[in-house]
């Protein structure tokens, strides 16, 4: 089996609720003797997506987003997918001929849904639009008013509309004005826009509390009463300690037996972990993609045999911090009482942190060309994502 880049992009109703995921993928060995073609690609990634990694293990219980070559769709030997399960996407590219038509009416009459990807109305992709459940409209190509006109051409179609590459808290609720059913892009990893305000004054405990479990000497009889001085935080500390995840040998029944159990650096983690998602107006799926880039970071460490690992989770949790409490990441970092090393780390990129951290966030974004040439094979990369999706999946904070 040829190695794959393969990652998500989570899709979100008008709750942001997820409503599925995308899955982003690509050959990694494009550029190299023996190349796969797409459809070869396409392939493998939906064999190793419902056999060998398994689509609840990438999507859970929420729909998967596939792109299709136009060969997949004509192709008389057809995979036997699961339409309730999966979202066929039309490329862009794909030229709507007859015979083209065709192969997608027999895909709907079958039960599948169709996406139309990156979609700029032309009259000549009528045909599509008539067929398709939801049109994917690529916003970021897009002013204010042609977005405002697509939604006018497209909704006598009676399709759902899904706004994508949505990339700033403005552009989203622009859109949501507008009455887009869906929303893609990475506006939820950016903090809103709030000239001129500081940190809202619901986020100072939290931050004070983050800056406290931070400090360098900060030891384990401190660290047991900044936990205990917060009932909240305790009682979710105990209650997890005692989950089935750290199947503990006996019932863990003090904030004091949860320290010594899990140590300073350990509970650093899993209290700044706990104290962010117990914020007021919390994202479950931003904590999510933080928790996977923060576990990724680590296995990304561990592979590569460098020391303190845990710091290496720090810095890819921290490094979210901006949209969690909708602040400049500089100004919540002043804040806290990082090393230089975190600091250039996260705000940089520089360091044998910052170099993981950037690798992480290129991977998330499906920017694969970022990922060649890293210290690391494309399956470490793939198997250390997958671990951390599958790691995020067993975390629960409710």
């Amino acid at each position: 089996m040829h190695d794959i880049y393969l990652a998500r992009q989570p899709i979100f109703d008008r709750e942001l609720n997820v409503y599925g995921y995308e899955l982003l993928f690509r050959p990694a060995d494009t550029d190299r003797a023996g190349v796969i073609d797409g459809d070869q690609a396409t392939s493998e990634v939906i064999l190793n997506a419902f056999t060998v990694i398994g689509l609840d293990t990438l999507v859970g219980h929420r729909k998967a987003f596939i792109n299709f070559t136009r060969d997949f769709f004509t192709s008389p030997h057809r995979l036997p997918l699961p339409p309730e399960r999966v979202v066929l996407e039309v490329l862009e590219d794909i030229e709507p001929d007859a015979d083209f038509i065709e192969s997608l009416r027999g895909w709907v009459g079958e039960g599948y849904q169709l996406s139309l990807d990156d979609f700029i109305w032309h009259e000549r992709l009528r045909p599509l639009v008539e067929l398709a459940s939801l049109v994917k409209v690529e916003v970021s190509a897009l002013s204010d008013e042609q977005i405002a006109e697509h939604v006018r051409q497209l909704r006598p179609y009676g399709v759902e509309l899904l706004a994508e590459k949505v990339e700033t808290r403005e552009r989203y609720e622009f859109c949501h004005r507008l009455g887009f059913d869906y929303f893609q892009g990475y506006f939820l990893s950016r903090p809103r826009v709030m000239r001129g305000q500081s940190i809202a004054g619901q986020r100072l405990p939290t931050l004070n509390l983050l800056a406290a479990l931070h400090r360098p000497d900060v030891g384990l009889a401190e660290l047991e009463e900044l936990i205990a001085r917060d009932v909240s935080l305790s009682y979710k500390l105990l209650r997890y300690l005692n989950s089935a995840f750290f199947s503990m040998p006996r019932r863990i029944d003090s904030i004091r037996e949860g320290v010594l159990y899990l140590g300073v650096q350990k509970l650093r983690t899993w209290a700044t972990l706990l104290a962010l998602s117990a914020m007021p107006g919390q994202s479950e799926e931003l904590l999510t993609s933080l928790m996977i880039r923060a576990r990724m970071c680590e296995a990304l460490a561990q592979a590569l045999g460098r020391e303190s690992a845990s710091h290496y989770f720090t810095v890819g949790l921290l490094s979210g911090l901006d949209a969690v409490m909708d602040a400049p990441l500089e100004e919540i970092l002043a804040a806290l009482p990082l090393s230089d090393e975190t600091l250039a780390a996260l705000l940089h990129q520089q360091g044998p942190a910052g170099e993981l951290l950037a690798l992480t966030l290129a991977y998330e974004r499906g920017d694969w060309e970022a990922c060649r040439g890293a210290a690391l094979s494309e399956e470490q990369l793939l198997q250390a994502y997958l671990g951390a999706v599958a790691w995020s999946e067993r975390v629960k904070f409710d």
